[in-house]
């Protein structure tokens, strides 16, 4: 799913407006280092940051990275017998795993296309960003050689920081969002994303994003909170995470 907003939009006229209003009227909260519990103080705007950043690296780091080829073999931890154990470079991205939600075998990868038996990353939630770029750096894992001591570290930001209770906000069965205002989440489209993917989410070139916002809310929120990887979509996880809700309620409602 490619959802590219309108950095034009955000820096000037509604966009700039937009997110200033937001700023202004977001509750504020002790724990706003936490990725979209409230807008950032600017004390926590360089861990947002690399939060973020990290999140594009799991959805697929040899993207994100200039001049960056995919590796030619499968990943060791992968199953042979995987679902996509004949595209090696698949299986070194960590959301392939692991899942967008984070939850490996126990959340939205469990069964379907991708489904491994690989455990999440839930369990590192809060943890030690040193010790999982440790954990990823090691052999098992084998980023060493492919990734810098930056990319480790924003990697591991994310891993320990970044962590969103996706079924706080996704009805897992139905795929919904849970408490999003459509009526906002137009607001927001309209202002943020429209001008790249087109007031109906039918942008030339583009997925449509009615059809693959219900089919893979996960793989939406991933990429509104991070941005897509190796493209100029800005990351709004420095948003409240009312926008966010209100925003992929509204995506919901577009033409598929």
């Amino acid at each position: 799913m490619i959802m590219i907003a309108a950095l034009k939009k955000v820096r000037h006229g509604l966009g700039m407006g937009l997110l200033l209003a937001a700023w202004m009227t977001a509750p504020a909260s002790a724990g706003a280092a936490e990725a979209g519990t409230a807008l950032v103080r600017p004390s926590d705007a360089g861990l947002i940051a690399s939060i973020a950043r990290g999140g594009r690296l799991y959805d697929k780091w040899f993207k994100e990275l200039p001049d960056t080829p995919g590796p030619a073999t499968r990943h060791s931890l992968y199953p042979e017998t995987g679902p996509y154990a004949g595209k090696a470079p698949d299986t070194w991205r960590c959301k392939e795993c692991h899942g967008w939600d984070g939850l490996g075998k126990n959340g939205a990868y469990g069964s379907g296309k991708h489904a491994t038996g690989i455990k999440g990353i839930q369990a590192m939630d809060g943890g030690d960003p040193e010790r999982v770029a440790a954990l990823l750096k090691a052999p098992e894992h084998g980023y060493g050689g492919l990734l810098t001591d930056r990319d480790l570290t924003d990697l591991a930001h994310f891993v320990t920081r970044g962590q969103w209770d996706m079924d706080a906000v996704i009805d897992r069965a139905g795929k919904t969002i849970k408490g999003g205002d459509p009526v906002m989440g137009q607001v927001y489209y309209l202002t943020l994303c429209a001008q790249c993917h087109g007031r109906d989410g039918k942008a030339k070139g583009m997925p449509k994003l009615g059809e693959v916002v219900n089919d893979n809310p996960w793989e939406s929120l991933h990429k509104i909170l991070n941005g897509q990887p190796g493209d100029d979509m800005p990351a709004l996880r420095g948003l409240d995470r009312r926008i966010v809700k209100d925003l992929l309620a509204f995506l919901q409602t577009l033409p598929r």
